[in-house]
Protein backbone atom coordinates (compact mmCIF):
# COMPACT_ATOMS: atom_id res chain seq x y z
CA UNK A 1 0.00 0.00 0.00
CA UNK A 2 2.88 2.58 1.06
CA UNK A 3 6.11 1.49 -0.09
CA UNK A 4 7.76 4.66 2.35
CA UNK A 5 6.20 2.65 5.59
CA UNK A 6 8.87 0.19 6.68
CA UNK A 7 8.34 -3.07 8.47
CA UNK A 8 9.32 -2.19 12.55
CA UNK A 9 10.18 -5.69 13.59
CA UNK A 10 13.31 -7.89 13.58
CA UNK A 11 15.27 -9.44 12.00
CA UNK A 12 14.04 -6.35 9.13
CA UNK A 13 14.85 -3.81 11.20
CA UNK A 14 18.14 -4.56 13.15
CA UNK A 15 17.05 -4.04 16.73
CA UNK A 16 13.81 -2.24 18.38
CA UNK A 17 11.95 0.53 16.90
CA UNK A 18 12.24 3.71 18.04
CA UNK A 19 9.61 6.35 18.59
CA UNK A 20 10.62 8.41 16.17
CA UNK A 21 10.55 5.39 13.87
CA UNK A 22 6.87 4.52 14.66
CA UNK A 23 5.43 7.92 14.65
CA UNK A 24 6.95 8.30 11.28
CA UNK A 25 5.43 5.29 9.89
CA UNK A 26 1.99 6.29 11.45
CA UNK A 27 2.58 9.71 9.64
CA UNK A 28 3.09 7.90 6.30
CA UNK A 29 -0.05 5.93 6.55
CA UNK A 30 -2.11 8.84 7.44
CA UNK A 31 -0.92 10.79 4.75
CA UNK A 32 -1.86 8.25 2.40
CA UNK A 33 -5.00 7.31 3.84
CA UNK A 34 -6.26 10.59 3.67
CA UNK A 35 -4.62 11.87 0.55
CA UNK A 36 -2.90 14.67 2.65
CA UNK A 37 0.56 15.43 2.72
CA UNK A 38 -0.18 18.24 5.01
CA UNK A 39 -3.59 18.91 5.85
CA UNK A 40 -5.67 22.23 5.82
CA UNK A 41 -5.89 24.09 9.01
CA UNK A 42 -9.36 23.46 9.02
CA UNK A 43 -8.42 19.32 9.41
CA UNK A 44 -4.91 19.45 11.44
CA UNK A 45 -6.41 18.01 14.59
CA UNK A 46 -8.50 14.97 13.00
CA UNK A 47 -5.08 14.59 11.04
CA UNK A 48 -2.77 14.79 14.35
CA UNK A 49 -5.45 12.72 16.66
CA UNK A 50 -5.17 9.73 13.51
CA UNK A 51 -1.45 10.02 13.55
CA UNK A 52 -1.82 9.46 17.41
CA UNK A 53 -4.08 6.89 16.91
CA UNK A 54 -1.80 5.04 14.54
CA UNK A 55 1.16 5.54 16.73
CA UNK A 56 0.00 3.86 19.83
CA UNK A 57 -1.61 1.10 17.80
CA UNK A 58 1.56 0.35 16.42
CA UNK A 59 3.58 0.67 19.38
CA UNK A 60 0.88 -2.07 20.97
CA UNK A 61 1.56 -3.90 17.82
CA UNK A 62 4.81 -4.19 18.30
CA UNK A 63 4.95 -4.71 22.52
CA UNK A 64 2.69 -7.83 21.44
CA UNK A 65 4.31 -9.57 18.84
CA UNK A 66 6.72 -12.52 19.27
CA UNK A 67 9.18 -13.49 16.62
CA UNK A 68 10.42 -17.13 16.95
CA UNK A 69 9.08 -16.95 20.40
CA UNK A 70 11.23 -13.70 21.43
CA UNK A 71 9.28 -10.56 22.25
CA UNK A 72 9.81 -7.69 19.46
CA UNK A 73 10.33 -5.01 21.97
CA UNK A 74 12.08 -5.19 25.07
CA UNK A 75 9.69 -4.95 28.10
Amino acid sequence: MCRSIKTLRPPVLPGEATEDDIRAAALQYVRKVSGFRAPAAHNREAFDRAVDAVTQATAELLESLEVRGRPVRAQ
